[in-house]
């Protein structure tokens, strides 16, 4: 399994048979688009948390291009269905769907959704996050989201031994409020912090979750650099 980093929550995951693109803002200011090639190369499918610009402004443009699925939340993807006429498979909290030898089942996160409209935001569907599973281990995908006790049904339902965080602050949860949802719901063995470092609103360095979870691998991914599990 390689886990790569492609700035603020977009993530490669070459996983099984699948290489999904997770919310794959990869016009964000960290990514060079000189590397856009290799950060979409082989993929299969974009599974996509929520409608923000800052993980779905790239997404139906990633679909045409590659000819690929966008998966997601039923209601902003059958509406895409219709409107750009992009393949995508749209489902909803608590249900799973196989993606080659991959199941992918979506789970609440508590935030908002929506993108630009002509007056004003869009209803986008509503907030996600997703558990990954395949080769024997499973990713949990935060999204954008605060600490929920929900959390706590997740643990005992998939057991997830990967979280990958959003841990930036103002938005989501902060450093502190990820190492907290770590610490009392998971028994993570690797953690990846994300939606963190795009701009100067958000925090910076992980140094602080990092410091709450002793025992816990908790990686600062780095563009396009794989992480091999």
């Amino acid at each position: 399994m390689k886990i790569t980093w492609l700035g603020h929550s977009g993530f490669r995951i070459e996983i099984e048979d699948q290489v999904i693109l997770l919310d794959p803002w990869i016009s964000n200011p960290l990514f060079d688009p000189a590397r856009r090639g290799e950060a979409m190369e082989g993929a299969t499918h974009v599974l996509l948390t929520h409608g923000h610009g800052d993980h779905a402004s790239d997404t139906v443009a990633i679909a045409k291009e590659l000819n690929i699925p966008v998966v997601g939340i039923y209601d902003l993807l059958s509406f895409w269905e219709q409107k750009h006429g992009i393949a995508t498979i749209g489902f909803n909290k608590g249900g799973t769907v196989r993606l080659g030898n991959v199941a992918v089942t979506m789970v609440s996160a508590t935030h908002s959704s929506s993108y630009p409209g002509g007056e004003g935001p869009v209803y986008g569907g509503t907030e996600a996050g997703f558990m990954i599973a395949g080769e024997g281990k499973t990713i949990y995908v935060s999204g954008d989201t605060d600490v929920m006790a929900d959390m706590a049904i997740f643990e005992d339902l998939h057991h997830p031994e990967i979280g990958i965080l959003a841990a930036g602050g103002h938005f989501t949860m902060d450093m502190k409020r990820a190492g907290y949802a770590a610490k009392k719901f998971f028994d993570f063995e690797t953690v990846i912090p994300c939606h963190y470092r795009t701009f100067g609103l958000l925090e910076q360095s992980a140094d602080e979750l990092a410091a709450m979870l002793p025992g816990v691998r908790v990686i600062e991914p780095q563009i396009l650099e794989p992480i091999e599990l």
